[in-house]
């Protein structure tokens, strides 16, 4: 996309804004993970990657380690019209369920582990897989006995400037 998808502009703030706004009444904190002087100009706190470059796993292994709640709802920044019902659902069945890893399998059959709850007693099997040069998230989740529930419609990702436009237009 060439620019910084947690700050396209997305109603009255920006993507990251927004899906803090989504993901607070949830979980009670909301957590960037990322380069904080990129985003010291917002109100959510920030914490850099523990293995900058090591991609989205990285990033989950960042979370996991930076706290002391014993699960995180990990939300990729890149899917801003994900509707409050999903995280709602994706949590309690969390909450319920005693696996390592929660996430959404959306109506196309398509996988999203970057919108998923992951148990801090999973981060020995990321930090491992990241140790070993491991970086596909979905070859970790395998591992982690994941609970994949049931989304009633398509999860789109804004990866482009054309997405962007459109899911700003729905």
């Amino acid at each position: 996309m060439g620019r910084d998808k947690a700050l396209l502009p997305w109603g009255d703030s920006t993507v990251v804004e927004h899906l803090a706004a989504l993901l607070q009444p949830l979980t009670g904190t909301v957590t960037l993970i990322g380069q904080p002087q990129r985003y010291r100009h917002l109100t959510i706190p920030c914490i850099p990657d523990l293995r900058p470059g090591a991609g989205p796993l990285g990033g989950i292994e960042t979370a996991l380690a930076g706290t002391d709640a014993t699960a995180c709802l990990i939300l990729a920044c890149d899917i801003p019209g994900i509707p409050s019902t999903w995280l709602i659902e994706l949590s309690r069945t969390a909450e319920r369920g005693g696996s390592l890893f929660t996430g959404i399998r959306d109506s196309a059959g398509a996988l999203h582990p970057l919108c998923a709850v992951y148990r801090r007693e999973s981060l020995a099997i990321v930090q491992d897989a990241l140790d070993a040069g491991e970086r596909r998230v979905l070859r970790v989740v395998d591992r982690l006995n994941p609970v994949w529930i049931g989304a009633a419609d398509v999860l789109a990702n804004i990866n482009t400037s054309e997405e962007w436009r459109a899911a700003r237009s729905r």
